[in-house]
Parts: C-alpha cells; structure tokens; sequence
C-alpha cells in the first residue's frame, strides 16, 4: 500500500443513523493511540433516511492521499436495507471484512450477497443500542462489532474514548448507555 500500515474504512448507512459520527470518533480513537487518521462523509442529499457513506483511514504513516475510500480493507453497514439496494462490497478488497447490523447469520448475508472470500460479521446493533442507550442508532455498537472483526486496538482503549469523548457533550446514563453498547457489540458479534 506504500503507506506504512493503512486501514480503510467505508461506511455505509442512512441520514441519522450516526455513520459520519462513527467514522471520525473511530479515527479519534486511533489518533489518541499515536496513528494518523483521516475521517469524512461524501455528501449527498442530507436528508434523514438518504443512504450516506462515510470514510475512515488510519495508518501508522502520515497519509497522502485525499480522495474516497475506493478498495475498502473493512466496509460497515449499518443499515440492513442498504444491501438491496447499494453496491455495498463495490471495490472490497477479497480479503476484507464486511460488518453488518442484522440479526442474520454472516452465511446468510455471504449467500444472499453471493461472496467468496471475505469475512463476514453480524450484530444486532440497532437492538442492542435500543436496550443500552434507549434509542434505535447503531453507531457505536458497530464500532465495538468493527474493534472486536479487525483487533485493530484493545476494546478498553475504545470504551475509554467513548467516555471522554462523550463526557463533554453528554449526561453520565447516556455515556455509559454508549459504553456498554460498544462492550455488548463485542460480546455478541458473529463471524464466519
């Protein structure tokens, strides 16, 4: 990749489900942990519901280059329905990791897909934030699924940024709500 270690990320998700959020509050993550990051959204109709992408790089390297992610190592899907309708695996990289919030089996998703190759991750994400946090977004049960896929960097590292990235912004019930939802993703990620 002549990038040092380089991690590309696309997310796939609709208007309001917190992708763009994800993205940079991954990258966050990764930077507090001495890599460099890059993380933004590719802008469409901004309108809640519109399918949206957004775009994470991180690399031990200073990175160089400034376009979209086009040959993601890892894609999230955070929206299910999403997979009717967009190309989510478009330029995916055959030996990368899909994640998606479904309550289906990652079989299912590589069937219904028709992938060889890859990994595949499911979670429940939006079921889990409803019961953790209180509202159906599935951001950051998705980051605790995609820390857990790819082992990029210990869960306690990302709970911990969560807490004071959220601390500034948030009431304690709703950062440990997000806490704890990152932790159960992690938990009961499913993998094939």
């Amino acid at each position: 990749m002549g990038e040092g270690k380089l991690t590309e990320i696309r997310w796939h998700a609709r208007g309001g489900q917190g992708a763009v959020t994800a993205a940079k509050l991954l990258a966050e993550t990764a930077l507090a942990q001495g890599n460099y990051f890059q993380a933004f959204p590719e802008y469409g109709p901004e309108r809640m519901g519109a399918p949206i992408q957004a775009f994470t790089r991180i690399s031990t390297e200073p990175i160089h280059i400034r376009s979209s992610v086009t040959n993601p190592n890892i894609v999230v899907v955070l929206d299910p329905t999403l997979l009717n309708t967009v190309d989510v695996t478009a330029g995916m990289q055959t030996d990368g990791i899909l994640i998606v919030n479904t309550d289906d089996e990652p079989a299912e998703i590589r069937k219904m897909l028709r992938l060889k190759g890859r990994k595949i991750y499911t979670v429940n994400a939006t079921r889990i934030a409803q019961e953790t946090i209180g509202r159906p977004i599935p951001n950051t049960p998705m980051m605790g699924a995609l820390v857990r896929a790819t082992g990029m960097m210990p869960i306690e590292n990302l709970a911990d940024y969560v807490r004071s990235s959220f601390g500034k912004k948030f009431a304690a019930e709703i950062i440990e709500g997000n806490v704890k939802a990152v932790e159960r993703a992690y938990a009961e990620v499913k993998a094939e």
